[in-house]
């Protein structure tokens, strides 16, 4: 996943977006703003999420990856509806609205590469916005890629709902969040996300370090 936007001002759009054949995953450059520091390095520190007990949200996936295979964007979007009650249920804030949208926008750029957006809130009316097939081929998503999108989506609206990070700044704490999240929900081991260093006091995931770090699972 591709993060090439700045933080987000109130009535903007968060999007997730990833650019050629490699998923690259970059956190926002920090503010300048000393108010808006304050909160990113906030948000950035927050690495855990509490998460429930019980399997509410993994029954609720499985039934996002039943209507996936079913190809119909109606039965998805009526998933992904019982996905985030429950979410929002549990974290305490309203349930965001939801629509499945088909092919993924792709935006074409100088040089040759290109972007797809897969997923995309808005603050102001708390509204998510999920594609349910890819650009190109217009084929149906990977169930994991959807569900790490409507997870990654979900905690923007967190982030401005309960969080108090109303920008919900891309952070290394912001993806260490939303694997959490996913994880849970997937039912699979979550693995330590390795950060390095990247231009312009951003941070990069290595997904090369990941791979090769099987006693990074974490447990």
């Amino acid at each position: 996943m591709r993060e090439s936007f700045p933080p987000w001002p109130k009535g903007s759009t968060c999007a997730t977006s990833d650019s050629g054949r490699h998923l690259d995953v970059f956190t926002d450059r920090p503010p300048r703003k000393e108010i808006l520091l304050t909160k990113f390095t906030e948000s950035d520190q927050l690495r855990d999420l509490a998460l429930p007990s019980d399997d509410r949200l993994r029954s609720s996936a499985i039934s996002i990856e039943s209507a996936m295979k079913d190809g119909s964007r109606s039965a998805v979007r009526h998933a992904c509806e019982g996905f985030l009650s429950g979410a929002a249920e549990f974290y305490g804030v309203p349930r965001p609205n939801v629509r499945a949208l088909a092919s993924r926008p792709l935006r074409v750029r100088e040089g040759g590469w290109a972007t797809e957006l897969f997923g995309d809130y808005s603050p102001s009316t708390g509204l998510i916005r999920i594609w349910t097939r890819t650009a190109v081929r217009r084929q149906v998503t990977s169930f994991g890629t959807f569900l790490s999108t409507l997870c990654h989506e979900f905690c923007h609206h967190l982030d401005c709902q309960r969080l108090g990070f109303r920008q919900s700044p891309h952070t290394r704490g912001f993806y260490e969040r939303t694997a959490a999240l996913y994880h849970h929900a997937r039912g699979t081991p979550k693995k330590q996300l390795v950060w390095v260093p990247a231009p312009g006091k951003r941070w990069r995931i290595d997904w090369r370090r990941m791979r090769s770090s099987p006693d990074r699972v974490i447990r």
